[in-house]
C-alpha cells in the first residue's frame, strides 16, 4: 500500500519529483526520462508508470529552461519507439498462448483484453491511438506482435505514432506548461491526463466487444 501511495504521489507531483532530480542531478534526469518512458511502453508489467503528465511537465520544464527542448524531445522518441518495438518483439514471441495466462501482478489480463479488442476493430491504427490512452498504450503493440502483424508495417505506425505523441504533448507543455492558470490548476490536468484517455479507451473497448 505504501508503495502504491509513493508511486499515486510520483504521478500527481512529478513536476516537483523531476525538478528536485534536476537540482541534484543535473544532466542525468535525461536518462532517468529515456528509461521512465522506454519501460513504460516496452513492458507489459509496467503499465501504471506516468506517460501523456510527463511528457507534458517535461515540455513545461523544458519551457522553464529547466531541460534542452530538442535533446529531450529526441531521447524521449528513441525511447518510446524502442519500447514499442521491444513490447511488439517479446509479444511475437509468446504468441497466441498469452490469452490462456491469468491476471496477475505481473500480468493485467483485463487491460490486455481491452487493448485486443481494441486492435481487432481498428488494426493498425490502434498502435497510433493507443499512444494517448493509459494502460491499452502500454499492451497494444504486445498485443500486435501476438496477432503476428508484420515488423514493416508495425514500425510505419509505431513511429508516426511515437512522434505525434512524444512532440505533441512536449510541445503543449513547452508553450502552455508554464502559464499561471495551468500551473494553478495543474493536478487536475495530470487527473485529466491520465482518466480522460483511459475512460474513451474502456469505451471503446466496451462497444468493440459489443459489437463483435
Amino acid at each position: 500500500m505504501d508503495i502504491l501511495l509513493q508511486l499515486l504521489d510520483f504521478i500527481l507531483h512529478v513536476d516537483r519529483y523531476l525538478e528536485a532530480f534536476v537540482s541534484q542531478h543535473g544532466a542525468w534526469v535525461y536518462a532517468l526520462l529515456f528509461v521512465i518512458i522506454f519501460v513504460e511502453t516496452g513492458l507489459v508489467i509496467m503499465p501504471f508508470l506516468p506517460g501523456d503528465s510527463l511528457l507534458f511537465i517535461v515540455g513545461a520544464l523544458c519551457g522553464a529552461d529547466l531541460l534542452n527542448l530538442p535533446l529531450t524531445m529526441a531521447l524521449l522518441l528513441v525511447a518510446a519507439i524502442l519500447g514499442d518495438q521491444t513490447n511488439y518483439s517479446i509479444g511475437r514471441y509468446l504468441g497466441p498462448k498469452v490469452f490462456q495466462w491469468e491476471n496477475s501482478r505481473f500480468f493485467n489480463r483485463q487491460a490486455f483484453m481491452q487493448a485486443n479488442a481494441f486492435y481487432e476493430k481498428y488494426g493498425g491504427i490502434t498502435i497510433i491511438l493507443a499512444r494517448f490512452m493509459p494502460f491499452i498504450r502500454t499492451f497494444v503493440p504486445f498485443v500486435a506482435g501476438v496477432a503476428e502483424m508484420t515488423r514493416h508495417k508495425f514500425t510505419m505506425f509505431n513511429v508516426v505514432g511515437g512522434v505525434i505523441w512524444v512532440v505533441g504533448l512536449t510541445l503543449a507543455g513547452y508553450l502552455f506548461g508554464n502559464l499561471p492558470f495551468v500551473q494553478t490548476h495543474l493536478s487536475k490536468i495530470i487527473w485529466a491526463l491520465i482518466f480522460v484517455p483511459g475512460l474513451i479507451a474502456i469505451i471503446g473497448a466496451w462497444r468493440a466487444r459489443k459489437a463483435g
